[in-house]
């Protein structure tokens, strides 16, 4: 978490604490404000949107300040649908990537006038069996092998459920212009929490190169392009900002050197998530526990409920504080949460000053991919979420999940099939 996001935080916190009780995540009104005018302000003079993605924070309070900043929405299901038109946004503000997308999807997008993003041929024959005509459709692409492509987080050629292979673009780009959408985007993501923006820059060459491809062979003219989301932000102290000048500046050459020399405009889309609320977040916990096992155990009142990205990905690293831990002796344990899974730890091996029960924890960077992953395994309920105003006022904007939302889905209306076959 930046320093300015602690100095807001930190003097309000034991009485934050005290009113809400533990575990939270809290979010910065302001860090996350001051996120947005800057990616606005990288591509200034470009035609450039940024459509956050929902799945990494689907709280419709954050999304309501984003796109106060003029963000559109990336949807990837129709529950995030749901929460970006509780935000406020409708046509084009909302662009509907999916995979292994199903009819009843495409009929919630259609319905939102969303940008549809193809990432499967089935995507266009369910559109033409439903005679739709979708306001835009985007294609999102897997080069496969190409050697102009690294950084293939999301799948190699072989092993990628995501994007349409690119030797079948054509077929597919082809059979999608009966559906009669007003304009045409390509899109392409392949990595996830990217360091540097040669990989962005490199993907822009090939759809810029796609695009004059499928306008010589199919004579459909591309609009827009999407470079997706997938810029990091450093999680360790050592790790250094993304260069985001460095991105908009090689994205501003490209695309207007494109613009010379075809005489082509093109719209520059994003759908950034993790780079825009992920430092503005804290997972705040309570020490409930310290055990000796094989190792010294710090056990906290949050675990994998309330953030699994270190139990998911082996790499995964959240810095953790010890709120008033300075000047004390320092130690290395593990913190965990309570579920019954050995992975269900926010941090391993880590050096902290020594806490004793009832301190406070501080896990940073979890304002994106934090609460919207979670599961409920073992009956561990989900955390609330708070806003931190600029104005230091905190206020709750999603409760805690309770025993009784836990069991919800068993109260439904009876209904039984009776399947034995009667015999005369």
């Amino acid at each position: 978490m930046s320093d300015a996001f602690w100095q807001r935080l930190v003097p309000v916190l034991p009485r934050v604490a005290e009113h809400f009780g533990t575990p939270f995540h809290i979010y910065d009104v302001q860090g996350v404000r001051d996120t947005a005018e800057g990616v606005n302000q990288a591509f200034r003079g470009l035609d450039f949107r940024e459509y956050f993605a929902v799945k990494a924070q689907p709280n419709p309070r954050i999304l309501r300040i984003l796109a106060d900043h003029g963000f559109g929405f990336d949807c990837s299901s129709i529950a995030e649908l749901v929460a970006a038109r509780a935000a406020g946004a409708v046509g084009d503000d909302i662009s509907f990537t999916s995979n292994n997308t199903s009819s009843e999807e495409l009929v919630a997008a259609l319905a939102a006038d969303a940008i549809i993003t193809v990432d499967d041929e089935t995507v266009v024959d369910k559109l033409v069996a439903m005679r739709a005509r979708p306001r835009s459709v985007c294609f999102r692409v897997h080069p496969g092998r190409s050697a102009s492509v690294q950084n293939m987080h999301l799948g190699g050629a072989e092993s990628s459920k995501f994007g349409i292979r690119i030797d079948r673009l054509h077929g597919v780009v082809a059979k999608a212009r009966q559906l009669g959408a007003n304009t045409y985007g390509l899109h392409v993501m392949l990595g996830s929490h990217l360091k540097t923006p040669d990989s962005f820059l490199r993907n822009l060459d090939l759809l810029l190169d796609t695009a004059l491809r499928l306008r010589d062979e199919t004579g459909v003219r591309i609009d827009f392009v999407n470079l997706g989301g997938g810029i990091g932000i450093p999680y360790r102290l050592e790790e250094q900002e993304f260069d985001l000048a460095g991105l908009a500046a090689g994205v501003r050459d490209r695309v207007t050197t494109f613009a010379r020399d075809h005489a082509w405009h093109l719209r520059v889309l994003f759908e950034s998530g993790r780079y825009v609320t992920g430092p503005h977040g804290v997972l705040v916990t309570r020490v409930l526990n310290r055990m000796t096992k094989w190792r010294e155990i710090v056990g906290v009142d949050c675990g994998m409920n309330g953030l699994i990205r270190p139990g998911m990905y082996p790499d995964a690293y959240h810095h953790v504080s010890v709120l008033d831990g300075e000047g004390r002796e320092l130690e290395t344990v593990d913190v965990v949460g309570s579920m019954c899974e050995n992975n269900d730890k926010l941090a391993i091996q880590r050096v902290l000053p020594r806490t004793v029960e009832g301190d406070l924890l501080l896990v940073h960077d979890t304002g994106a991919h934090a609460l919207s992953q979670t599961y409920t395994y073992g009956g561990r309920l989900r955390p609330q979420e708070l806003l931190l105003h600029p104005d230091g006022d905190v206020e709750r904007i999603r409760r805690a999940e309770t025993v009784e939302d836990y069991f919800a889905t068993l109260r439904c209306d009876a209904d039984r099939l009776t399947t034995a076959v009667v015999l005369r």
